[in-house]
């Protein structure tokens, strides 16, 4: 296994954590090992090829978009068409009046 480790501070706080670099094929390997790293804390990155990484991060509902309040944001939406409640715009102007610029 190949590792790189840096170092790096949270601006403001001065906390410092450690992100461990690893590569695509290691990340293969061990995936387990590395997604229980990341509930743990730790940060990942994979590096694939020279040019393109990527961080491992957890979600939670709050990150999904189309969680349970934004489903009910949307049904909501939907019976106030339904009941005519409703601005169609189709110019430019018209959409720049709506949004105030």
């Amino acid at each position: 296994m190949h590792h790189i480790f840096s170092k790096l501070y949270h601006i403001g706080t001065h906390k410092e954590e450690t992100m461990l670099v690893i590569s695509s094929r290691e990340f293969r390997q061990n995936q387990r090992l590395y997604f229980d790293k990341v509930d743990q804390g730790e940060q990942i990155i994979v590096q694939r090829g020279k040019d393109k990484s990527y961080i491992l991060t957890p979600i939670s509902d709050d990150d999904l978009y189309f969680n349970a309040a934004m489903v009910s944001r949307i049904k909501a939406s939907i019976k106030e068409a339904d009941k005519g409640k409703m601005m169609e715009v189709s110019t430019s102007k018209e959409i720049s009046a709506l949004l105030g610029i």
